[in-house]
C-alpha cells in the first residue's frame, strides 16, 4: 500500500513527474477496516521524495501492526537511518523504471545494504521486466535480503518461457531473493478479472513460496486504463494460492520473517 499527502501537510516533491490525489492515512485504514487488514506494510512514494513524513505518520498512528518502506538516497546517515527504524521502517525502495526517478548505481545500492544489515532491513527494488538480466549479478552480491517489487514487472503476454520471466526465476535461484506477488494489473494485458497474471504468480510462488509477500498498490498510482477494484484484485488470492498453507506463508508468515511486525495487543 501506499499513502499520499495530504498534499498541505505534507508537500509533494517538486519536480515530480505527476501529481497524485491526495490518498492519507485515513482512506486507508478505512479501505482495511472493509477488507479485514489487520497488519500493513506502507512503501513510501517518489511524489514525496526522500520525505519519509507521510509514511512515517500513517506508521505512528498504527503503534507497530504497520510497517513501512523508505526511499532514502545512499548518502543517508546512521542517525536518519536509525530514527526511520525506530518509526518502524524496514527496508529502503530503489526505482529502476524509466517512468520514476533513477535510483544510485545498483553496484552503490549493493554496496549501500552494508550498512542496512545492521538495523536488520532489506532492499527493494522496482525495476522494469528488461532490466532483470542485467542487474541481477549485482543482486546476487547483496549482503541483505532483496524483494522484486510487482513480479518484476514482466508483460504477461510474453509468456512463461519468455526470456525476462526466465531471468526472474533464475534470479530467485538465490535464497537471499524475495519477490513481491503484487501488479497482477500491471502485468497482464487482458484486464480484469488479470486471469492472464495467474499463472505467473503461481510459478513465483512454486518457486520460492517461502520468500514472497503480497501487496494491493492501493491507490494504484501511475495506472494504465482503469483504476483497479481492489476487491477483484484480492480475489485473486485464492487463484494465486490455492492452498491454506500457501496463503498462511504468503500473507502471515513471510511478511512477519520480513518486516518483523509487532505482536498484537491482546
Amino acid at each position: 500500500m501506499h499513502v499520499f499527502g495530504p498534499g498541505t501537510r505534507f508537500p509533494y516533491e517538486a519536480g515530480r513527474a505527476t501529481t497524485p490525489a491526495d490518498a492519507p492515512k485515513e482512506k486507508l485504514f478505512a479501505l482495511h477496516d472493509v477488507l479485514g487488514i489487520e497488519r500493513c506494510v506502507i512503501v513510501h512514494t517518489s511524489v514525496h521524495g526522500f520525505d519519509n513524513r507521510a509514511t512515517a505518520d500513517a506508521l505512528a498512528a498504527k503503534g507497530g501492526t504497520y510497517r513501512g518502506v523508505a526511499l532514502v538516497p545512499v548518502t543517508v546517515s546512521d542517525a536518519e537511518l536509525k530514527a526511520l527504524d525506530a518509526a518502524g521502517f524496514r527496508g529502503a525502495r530503489f526505482h529502476y523504471m524509466r517512468h520514476l526517478k533513477q535510483a544510485a548505481r545498483i553496484d552503490d545500492v549493493v554496496a549501500f545494504g552494508k550498512r542496512l544489515a545492521a538495523l536488520g532491513w532489506h532492499l527493494h527494488i522496482h525495476m522494469e521486466a528488461n532490466r532483470i538480466a542485467e542487474l541481477s549479478p549485482a543482486l546476487h552480491r547483496s549482503p541483505v535480503p532483496v524483494v522484486i517489487d510487482h513480479m518484476g514487472r514482466i508483460d504477461a503476454s510474453l509468456g512463461l518461457d519468455h526470456p525476462h520471466f526466465q531471468a526472474l526465476l533464475r534470479l530467485l535461484d538465490d535464497r537471499n531473493v524475495w519477490v513481491k506477488v503484487s501488479g497482477a494489473d500491471r502485468i497482464s494485458r487482458q484486464g480484469p478479472p488479470y486471469a492472464d497474471a495467474v499463472p505467473f504468480a503461481r510459478k513465483l510462488l512454486d518457486l520460492a513460496g517461502d520468500r514472497a509477500v503480497w501487496g494491493l498498490d492501493w491507490p494504484h498510482p501511475n495506472h494504465q486504463g482503469p483504476v483497479p477494484d481492489d476487491g477483484r484484485l484480492i480475489e485473486l488470492i485464492a487463484d494465486m494460492a490455492p492452498d491454506a498453507h500457501a496463503r498462511q506463508m504468503l500473507l502471515v508468515d513471510n511478511p512477519q520473517r520480513l518486516y518483523r511486525f509487532a505482536t498484537p495487543k491482546e
